[in-house]
Protein backbone atom coordinates (compact mmCIF):
# COMPACT_ATOMS: atom_id res chain seq x y z
CA UNK A 1 0.00 0.00 0.00
CA UNK A 2 1.22 3.32 -0.67
CA UNK A 3 2.59 6.27 2.00
CA UNK A 4 -0.31 8.56 0.76
CA UNK A 5 -2.92 5.53 0.95
CA UNK A 6 -5.62 5.72 4.07
CA UNK A 7 -8.26 3.38 4.59
CA UNK A 8 -10.83 3.86 7.16
CA UNK A 9 -13.91 1.74 8.47
CA UNK A 10 -17.35 2.55 10.80
CA UNK A 11 -19.49 0.05 12.00
CA UNK A 12 -23.28 0.43 11.29
CA UNK A 13 -25.55 0.63 14.14
CA UNK A 14 -28.99 -0.08 15.80
CA UNK A 15 -31.34 1.43 17.92
CA UNK A 16 -32.13 -0.21 21.25
CA UNK A 17 -34.17 2.19 22.04
CA UNK A 18 -35.72 5.62 22.19
CA UNK A 19 -36.69 6.10 18.61
CA UNK A 20 -38.31 9.42 17.42
CA UNK A 21 -37.81 11.52 20.67
CA UNK A 22 -34.17 11.39 19.97
CA UNK A 23 -34.69 13.33 17.30
CA UNK A 24 -35.20 16.33 19.83
CA UNK A 25 -32.49 17.85 21.51
CA UNK A 26 -31.77 16.00 24.53
CA UNK A 27 -33.70 13.23 24.73
CA UNK A 28 -31.81 9.89 25.18
CA UNK A 29 -31.65 6.88 23.21
CA UNK A 30 -29.68 3.53 23.29
CA UNK A 31 -27.87 2.21 20.42
CA UNK A 32 -25.15 -0.37 19.47
CA UNK A 33 -22.41 -0.25 16.82
CA UNK A 34 -22.64 -4.01 14.61
CA UNK A 35 -19.99 -5.85 13.44
CA UNK A 36 -20.76 -4.71 9.32
CA UNK A 37 -18.65 -2.01 8.47
CA UNK A 38 -18.24 0.99 5.65
CA UNK A 39 -14.62 1.22 4.54
CA UNK A 40 -13.55 4.63 2.76
CA UNK A 41 -10.06 4.88 1.11
CA UNK A 42 -8.69 7.34 0.16
CA UNK A 43 -5.57 7.77 -1.97
CA UNK A 44 -3.71 10.52 -4.45
CA UNK A 45 -5.55 10.82 -7.12
CA UNK A 46 -3.97 10.32 -11.18
CA UNK A 47 -5.26 14.13 -12.04
CA UNK A 48 -5.95 17.09 -10.24
CA UNK A 49 -9.06 16.79 -8.65
CA UNK A 50 -11.22 14.80 -6.63
CA UNK A 51 -12.52 11.55 -7.37
CA UNK A 52 -15.60 10.15 -5.59
CA UNK A 53 -16.65 6.44 -6.07
CA UNK A 54 -18.72 3.46 -4.36
CA UNK A 55 -19.54 -0.37 -5.07
CA UNK A 56 -23.18 0.83 -5.20
CA UNK A 57 -22.57 3.00 -8.05
CA UNK A 58 -22.12 2.22 -12.13
CA UNK A 59 -19.39 5.15 -12.14
CA UNK A 60 -17.47 7.87 -10.50
CA UNK A 61 -17.83 11.06 -9.68
CA UNK A 62 -15.12 13.83 -11.30
CA UNK A 63 -15.00 16.59 -8.98
CA UNK A 64 -13.26 20.44 -8.84
CA UNK A 65 -13.43 23.29 -5.82
CA UNK A 66 -14.70 25.75 -6.66
CA UNK A 67 -15.46 28.04 -3.72
CA UNK A 68 -14.67 25.26 -1.20
CA UNK A 69 -17.30 23.47 -2.79
CA UNK A 70 -17.29 20.08 -4.87
CA UNK A 71 -19.12 20.75 -7.74
CA UNK A 72 -19.57 17.84 -10.76
CA UNK A 73 -17.01 18.31 -14.02
CA UNK A 74 -19.39 17.20 -16.47
CA UNK A 75 -23.63 16.89 -15.36
CA UNK A 76 -23.69 13.04 -14.58
CA UNK A 77 -20.82 13.79 -12.10
CA UNK A 78 -23.41 16.73 -10.02
CA UNK A 79 -26.25 14.40 -10.25
CA UNK A 80 -23.90 12.05 -8.31
CA UNK A 81 -23.00 14.09 -6.10
CA UNK A 82 -26.53 15.68 -5.65
CA UNK A 83 -27.72 12.28 -4.85
CA UNK A 84 -25.70 8.71 -4.14
CA UNK A 85 -23.03 10.53 -2.85
CA UNK A 86 -24.26 13.63 -1.48
CA UNK A 87 -23.04 12.05 2.43
CA UNK A 88 -19.61 11.48 1.23
CA UNK A 89 -19.10 14.99 -0.61
CA UNK A 90 -20.52 16.37 2.47
CA UNK A 91 -17.96 14.90 4.63
CA UNK A 92 -14.80 16.46 2.34
CA UNK A 93 -16.54 19.54 2.31
CA UNK A 94 -16.42 19.82 6.05
CA UNK A 95 -13.41 18.73 6.30
CA UNK A 96 -12.00 21.34 3.98
CA UNK A 97 -13.64 24.18 5.67
CA UNK A 98 -11.68 23.24 8.65
CA UNK A 99 -8.61 22.61 6.20
CA UNK A 100 -8.78 26.13 4.98
CA UNK A 101 -9.90 27.84 8.87
CA UNK A 102 -6.24 26.32 9.50
CA UNK A 103 -4.67 27.79 6.14
CA UNK A 104 -4.00 24.51 4.35
CA UNK A 105 -5.03 23.65 0.62
CA UNK A 106 -8.34 21.95 -0.39
CA UNK A 107 -7.44 18.29 -1.22
CA UNK A 108 -7.17 16.44 -3.99
CA UNK A 109 -7.57 12.80 -4.23
CA UNK A 110 -9.32 9.55 -4.97
CA UNK A 111 -11.91 8.27 -2.66
CA UNK A 112 -13.71 5.03 -2.87
CA UNK A 113 -16.74 3.10 -1.10
CA UNK A 114 -17.04 -0.13 0.25
CA UNK A 115 -20.12 -0.79 1.54
CA UNK A 116 -20.86 -4.26 4.33
CA UNK A 117 -24.11 -2.96 5.11
CA UNK A 118 -25.71 -3.12 1.76
CA UNK A 119 -26.91 -6.59 0.11
CA UNK A 120 -27.19 -6.59 -3.49
CA UNK A 121 -27.57 -2.91 -3.23
CA UNK A 122 -30.18 -3.00 -0.64
CA UNK A 123 -29.63 -1.45 2.53
CA UNK A 124 -30.69 -3.53 5.97
CA UNK A 125 -31.13 -0.14 7.67
CA UNK A 126 -27.99 -0.25 9.65
CA UNK A 127 -27.36 3.35 9.31
CA UNK A 128 -25.12 3.22 6.01
CA UNK A 129 -25.32 7.31 5.61
CA UNK A 130 -24.10 7.71 9.32
CA UNK A 131 -21.49 5.29 8.61
CA UNK A 132 -20.04 6.40 5.51
CA UNK A 133 -20.05 9.84 7.15
CA UNK A 134 -18.30 8.65 10.00
CA UNK A 135 -15.46 6.80 7.93
CA UNK A 136 -14.95 9.56 5.06
CA UNK A 137 -14.35 12.16 7.61
CA UNK A 138 -11.84 9.93 9.60
CA UNK A 139 -10.51 9.17 5.84
CA UNK A 140 -10.07 12.62 4.64
CA UNK A 141 -8.79 14.11 7.70
CA UNK A 142 -5.79 11.42 8.04
CA UNK A 143 -5.21 11.72 4.36
CA UNK A 144 -4.69 15.54 4.82
CA UNK A 145 -2.42 15.39 8.58
CA UNK A 146 -5.19 16.08 11.00
CA UNK A 147 -5.14 14.41 14.27
CA UNK A 148 -8.77 14.16 15.29
CA UNK A 149 -10.76 13.22 18.55
CA UNK A 150 -13.46 10.72 18.75
CA UNK A 151 -15.76 13.85 19.32
CA UNK A 152 -13.87 16.04 16.93
CA UNK A 153 -15.10 13.38 14.31
CA UNK A 154 -18.63 12.74 15.40
CA UNK A 155 -18.49 17.17 15.68
CA UNK A 156 -17.65 17.26 11.53
CA UNK A 157 -19.61 14.35 10.54
CA UNK A 158 -22.93 15.91 12.38
CA UNK A 159 -22.39 19.17 10.52
CA UNK A 160 -21.83 17.63 7.28
CA UNK A 161 -25.29 15.21 8.04
CA UNK A 162 -27.10 18.60 9.43
CA UNK A 163 -26.40 20.28 6.27
CA UNK A 164 -28.29 17.80 4.44
CA UNK A 165 -30.80 16.25 6.74
CA UNK A 166 -31.67 18.64 9.59
CA UNK A 167 -33.89 16.54 11.16
CA UNK A 168 -31.57 13.53 11.86
CA UNK A 169 -30.74 13.11 15.53
CA UNK A 170 -27.16 11.74 14.57
CA UNK A 171 -27.35 9.02 16.79
CA UNK A 172 -26.12 6.60 13.75
CA UNK A 173 -22.39 9.35 13.99
CA UNK A 174 -22.27 8.43 17.72
CA UNK A 175 -22.73 4.77 17.35
CA UNK A 176 -20.03 4.59 14.45
CA UNK A 177 -17.77 6.54 16.05
CA UNK A 178 -17.50 5.57 19.70
CA UNK A 179 -18.61 1.88 18.94
CA UNK A 180 -19.93 -0.47 21.36
CA UNK A 181 -23.39 0.34 23.48
CA UNK A 182 -23.86 4.06 23.87
CA UNK A 183 -26.31 6.28 25.71
CA UNK A 184 -27.30 9.30 23.34
CA UNK A 185 -28.33 12.51 23.35
CA UNK A 186 -28.42 14.71 19.99
CA UNK A 187 -27.60 18.27 20.14
CA UNK A 188 -29.96 21.54 18.82
CA UNK A 189 -28.48 20.84 14.88
CA UNK A 190 -29.64 24.48 13.84
CA UNK A 191 -27.69 26.07 16.68
CA UNK A 192 -24.51 24.13 15.76
CA UNK A 193 -24.90 24.69 12.25
CA UNK A 194 -25.31 28.90 13.15
CA UNK A 195 -22.26 28.21 15.17
CA UNK A 196 -20.14 26.93 12.56
CA UNK A 197 -21.55 29.56 10.27
CA UNK A 198 -20.79 32.33 12.27
CA UNK A 199 -18.08 31.34 13.80
CA UNK A 200 -15.97 28.90 11.80
CA UNK A 201 -15.75 25.15 12.19
CA UNK A 202 -12.74 25.47 14.20
CA UNK A 203 -14.92 26.99 17.01
CA UNK A 204 -18.08 24.65 16.56
CA UNK A 205 -15.13 21.56 17.40
CA UNK A 206 -14.48 23.58 20.52
CA UNK A 207 -17.74 25.27 21.77
CA UNK A 208 -20.51 23.00 24.07
CA UNK A 209 -22.79 22.18 21.92
CA UNK A 210 -26.27 22.48 23.52
CA UNK A 211 -28.29 18.90 24.47
CA UNK A 212 -25.52 17.07 23.08
CA UNK A 213 -24.18 13.98 25.19
CA UNK A 214 -22.85 10.85 24.50
CA UNK A 215 -21.73 7.82 27.12
CA UNK A 216 -20.21 4.01 26.67
CA UNK A 217 -22.68 1.59 28.23
CA UNK A 218 -21.21 -1.84 29.24
CA UNK A 219 -22.74 -5.09 27.03
CA UNK A 220 -25.79 -6.36 28.44
CA UNK A 221 -24.75 -9.40 30.83
CA UNK A 222 -25.87 -13.48 29.92
CA UNK A 223 -28.16 -11.81 26.82
CA UNK A 224 -27.26 -12.38 23.19
CA UNK A 225 -28.45 -9.75 20.90
CA UNK A 226 -29.80 -11.06 17.79
CA UNK A 227 -31.13 -9.26 14.29
CA UNK A 228 -33.67 -10.31 11.57
CA UNK A 229 -34.41 -7.95 8.67
CA UNK A 230 -37.74 -7.74 7.13
CA UNK A 231 -36.17 -7.85 3.37
CA UNK A 232 -38.26 -4.03 3.48
CA UNK A 233 -36.31 -1.53 3.29
CA UNK A 234 -37.57 2.17 5.24
CA UNK A 235 -37.39 5.38 5.19
CA UNK A 236 -35.86 6.71 8.03
CA UNK A 237 -36.57 10.66 6.78
CA UNK A 238 -40.38 9.96 5.39
CA UNK A 239 -41.35 8.26 8.69
CA UNK A 240 -39.44 10.77 11.36
CA UNK A 241 -41.25 13.93 9.01
CA UNK A 242 -44.43 11.90 8.40
CA UNK A 243 -47.45 14.23 7.52
CA UNK A 244 -49.14 14.13 10.97
CA UNK A 245 -45.98 14.24 12.79
CA UNK A 246 -45.39 17.95 13.10
CA UNK A 247 -48.82 18.32 14.43
CA UNK A 248 -48.59 15.85 16.85
CA UNK A 249 -45.36 17.10 18.40
CA UNK A 250 -47.90 19.98 19.77
CA UNK A 251 -49.93 17.71 21.97
CA UNK A 252 -50.09 16.61 25.27
CA UNK A 253 -49.64 12.86 23.89
CA UNK A 254 -46.48 14.38 21.89
CA UNK A 255 -45.01 14.96 25.58
CA UNK A 256 -46.27 12.33 27.18
CA UNK A 257 -44.68 9.67 24.50
CA UNK A 258 -41.46 11.77 25.06
CA UNK A 259 -41.48 11.72 29.24
CA UNK A 260 -42.17 8.32 28.93
CA UNK A 261 -39.53 6.97 26.11
CA UNK A 262 -36.84 9.12 28.32
CA UNK A 263 -37.65 6.84 31.44
CA UNK A 264 -37.18 3.68 30.26
CA UNK A 265 -34.00 4.82 28.06
CA UNK A 266 -32.75 5.72 31.51
CA UNK A 267 -34.02 2.64 33.02
CA UNK A 268 -32.29 0.40 30.14
CA UNK A 269 -29.34 2.49 30.69
CA UNK A 270 -29.02 2.10 34.53
CA UNK A 271 -30.10 -1.57 34.21
CA UNK A 272 -27.12 -2.21 31.77
CA UNK A 273 -24.66 -0.30 34.10
CA UNK A 274 -25.66 -2.37 37.08
CA UNK A 275 -26.25 -6.20 34.96
CA UNK A 276 -29.53 -6.03 35.76
CA UNK A 277 -31.09 -8.23 32.78
CA UNK A 278 -34.66 -8.97 34.15
CA UNK A 279 -35.04 -4.56 34.13
CA UNK A 280 -33.10 -4.38 30.87
CA UNK A 281 -35.55 -6.86 29.13
CA UNK A 282 -38.79 -4.98 30.87
CA UNK A 283 -37.74 -1.71 29.71
CA UNK A 284 -37.29 -3.05 26.49
CA UNK A 285 -40.77 -4.63 26.03
CA UNK A 286 -41.97 -1.16 27.27
CA UNK A 287 -40.27 0.40 24.11
CA UNK A 288 -41.88 -2.01 22.08
CA UNK A 289 -45.21 -1.04 23.66
CA UNK A 290 -44.97 2.55 23.40
CA UNK A 291 -43.81 2.63 19.70
CA UNK A 292 -47.23 0.62 19.31
CA UNK A 293 -49.21 3.29 20.90
CA UNK A 294 -47.13 6.00 18.90
CA UNK A 295 -48.32 3.82 15.61
CA UNK A 296 -51.70 4.17 16.71
CA UNK A 297 -52.10 7.64 17.54
CA UNK A 298 -49.89 9.11 14.40
CA UNK A 299 -50.09 6.60 11.63
CA UNK A 300 -46.82 6.23 10.83
CA UNK A 301 -46.44 2.45 10.01
CA UNK A 302 -44.03 1.50 12.32
CA UNK A 303 -44.70 -2.07 12.56
CA UNK A 304 -45.28 -3.94 9.66
CA UNK A 305 -46.66 -7.37 10.45
CA UNK A 306 -43.12 -9.11 10.12
CA UNK A 307 -41.87 -6.91 12.88
CA UNK A 308 -45.05 -7.66 14.95
CA UNK A 309 -43.99 -11.37 14.51
CA UNK A 310 -40.33 -10.81 15.22
CA UNK A 311 -41.60 -9.37 18.41
CA UNK A 312 -43.85 -11.79 19.40
CA UNK A 313 -41.70 -14.75 18.70
CA UNK A 314 -38.75 -13.22 20.58
CA UNK A 315 -41.69 -12.20 24.13
CA UNK A 316 -42.94 -16.03 23.48
CA UNK A 317 -39.54 -17.68 25.12
CA UNK A 318 -39.06 -14.80 27.59
CA UNK A 319 -37.51 -12.10 25.53
CA UNK A 320 -37.39 -8.97 24.59
CA UNK A 321 -38.11 -7.14 21.05
CA UNK A 322 -38.47 -4.48 19.13
CA UNK A 323 -38.22 -2.22 15.70
CA UNK A 324 -34.97 -0.65 15.10
CA UNK A 325 -35.26 2.51 14.24
CA UNK A 326 -37.77 4.30 12.14
CA UNK A 327 -39.66 1.20 12.32
CA UNK A 328 -42.27 0.42 8.74
CA UNK A 329 -39.52 -2.42 7.84
CA UNK A 330 -35.90 -2.82 7.70
CA UNK A 331 -34.38 -4.30 10.95
CA UNK A 332 -35.82 -5.28 14.51
CA UNK A 333 -34.00 -6.69 17.47
CA UNK A 334 -34.21 -8.91 20.47
CA UNK A 335 -32.46 -9.56 23.40
CA UNK A 336 -32.40 -13.61 24.38
CA UNK A 337 -31.16 -15.17 27.21
CA UNK A 338 -27.80 -16.09 26.03
CA UNK A 339 -27.65 -19.78 27.53
CA UNK A 340 -30.62 -21.21 25.76
CA UNK A 341 -29.96 -22.16 22.21
CA UNK A 342 -32.97 -23.53 22.15
CA UNK A 343 -35.49 -21.21 22.23
CA UNK A 344 -32.71 -18.61 20.02
CA UNK A 345 -32.86 -21.18 17.46
CA UNK A 346 -36.62 -21.41 17.82
CA UNK A 347 -36.98 -17.89 17.36
CA UNK A 348 -34.96 -17.64 14.31
CA UNK A 349 -37.18 -20.66 12.95
CA UNK A 350 -40.69 -18.84 13.92
CA UNK A 351 -38.61 -15.65 12.09
CA UNK A 352 -37.77 -17.31 8.72
CA UNK A 353 -41.67 -18.88 8.74
CA UNK A 354 -42.60 -15.00 8.79
CA UNK A 355 -40.42 -13.83 6.28
CA UNK A 356 -37.97 -12.26 8.54
CA UNK A 357 -34.54 -13.40 7.95
CA UNK A 358 -32.37 -14.01 10.85
CA UNK A 359 -28.22 -11.94 10.29
CA UNK A 360 -25.48 -13.27 12.11
CA UNK A 361 -24.52 -10.00 13.27
CA UNK A 362 -22.92 -8.80 16.76
CA UNK A 363 -22.17 -5.95 18.55
CA UNK A 364 -18.72 -4.01 17.38
CA UNK A 365 -17.20 -3.19 20.42
CA UNK A 366 -14.52 -0.55 18.50
CA UNK A 367 -15.94 2.07 16.75
CA UNK A 368 -14.38 4.47 13.63
CA UNK A 369 -10.61 2.45 13.29
CA UNK A 370 -7.80 1.69 10.53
Amino acid sequence: MSPRTVVRRAPGKLFVAGEYAVVDPGNPAILVAVDRYITVTVSEPDAPGVVLSSDLLASPAHCRWRDGELTGSAPQDTRQLGEGLAHVAASVEIVNRLLAERGLPAPELCLSVSSGLHENGTKFGLGSSGAVTVATVAAVAAYCGLDLSYEDRYRLAMLATAGLEPKASGGDLAASTWGGWITYQAPDRAAVLDLARAAGVEKALREPWPGFAVRRLPQPEGLALQVGWTGNPASTATLVSGPDRGAWRDTAGYRTFVETSNDFVRAAADALERGDRDTLLHQIRRARQELACLDDAVGLGIFTPRLAALCDAAEAVGGAAKPSGAGGGDCGIALLDAGAAQDIAHVQKRWTTAGVRPLPIRPAMEGNEE
